[in-house]
C-alpha cells in the first residue's frame, strides 16, 4: 500500500504574480503618459513680453502689446549725477526710432542711492516735465533681491549682467530675447546701430509677410 501524499497549492505565488503584473502595468501607464505629455504639452518658454507690470497708476498692463517690437529697457532713477544725460539720450532714441518699430520702457527703482524716493506717478510727471518724455515710464519696481520685478529678472538671468547703478539698458528683440545691454555711462552712439539694425530686420519681415 503506497504512502499518501498531501498535494498543497502554492497559495502565496499566485497572488505575488497578479500583484507584480498590476505594478508593472502602472508603470508602463505612468511611463507613457509622461512621454506624452512631453510631446503635446511642452511648457512655454517664457520671454519678455509674456510677463505683466504695472503702470504708474498701478494698472496691470501686458508686455505683449510690444511683442514684434524692438525695445530698450532701462532702470530709471530721478535724482542721479546720470539723470539728464540719459533721460535726454533715452527720448533722442525714441523720437529717432520709435513708435512704430521702436520704444524705451522705462522702469523707476530706488534700490541704488536712494536716488528714487517719489511715488510712481510723481516720478511720470517729472520725466514728462524736465524731459519731455513719450515713452512709458511704469511703476516703481525692485529688480535685485526676493522681491525683484519677474519681468526685470528676466532680463538679468537672460543676460547674465545684474545692474550695478541706475540706466542699465538691455534691447530686446520683436521675438522677446535679450540681444544687448549697456551700462549708464556708455554713449548713446554705440546704441543707434544695434537699434537700427534690428528695426532694420523688424521692416524686412513685414515685407516678406505681404
Amino acid at each position: 500500500m503506497e504512502p499518501l501524499t498531501t498535494t498543497y497549492p502554492l497559495k502565496s505565488s499566485v497572488p505575488k504574480a497578479k500583484v507584480f503584473i498590476v505594478f508593472l502595468s502602472m508603470a508602463l501607464c505612468t511611463t507613457i503618459l509622461c512621454l506624452l505629455q512631453l510631446r503635446f504639452f511642452k511648457p512655454k518658454t517664457k520671454d519678455f513680453y509674456s510677463f505683466e507690470v504695472r503702470d504708474s497708476r498701478g494698472r496691470s498692463i501686458s508686455l505683449e502689446k510690444y511683442r514684434g517690437k524692438a525695445t530698450l529697457v532701462v532702470n530709471v532713477a530721478s535724482y542721479c549725477q546720470q539723470t539728464d544725460k540719459n533721460y535726454i539720450a533715452l527720448q533722442e532714441l525714441h523720437r529717432e526710432f520709435g513708435p512704430s518699430h521702436f520704444t524705451v520702457l522705462a522702469f523707476p527703482c530706488n534700490q541704488f542711492g536712494e536716488s528714487e524716493p517719489s511715488s510712481s506717478q510723481e516720478i511720470e510727471s517729472f520725466a514728462k516735465g524736465n524731459y519731455g518724455v513719450t515713452f512709458p515710464v511704469f511703476h516703481k519696481i525692485k529688480i535685485l533681491g526676493s522681491e525683484a520685478e519677474p519681468a526685470f529678472k528676466f532680463l538679468i538671468d537672460s543676460s547674465k549682467k545684474e545692474p550695478r547703478w541706475n540706466f542699465w539698458k538691455y534691447l530686446v528683440s520683436p521675438e522677446g530675447k535679450v540681444v544687448k545691454f549697456w551700462r549708464p555711462e556708455e554713449p548713446i552712439e554705440s546704441i543707434k546701430p544695434e537699434v537700427a539694425s534690428l528695426i532694420r530686420q523688424i521692416i524686412v519681415k513685414k515685407r516678406e509677410d505681404l
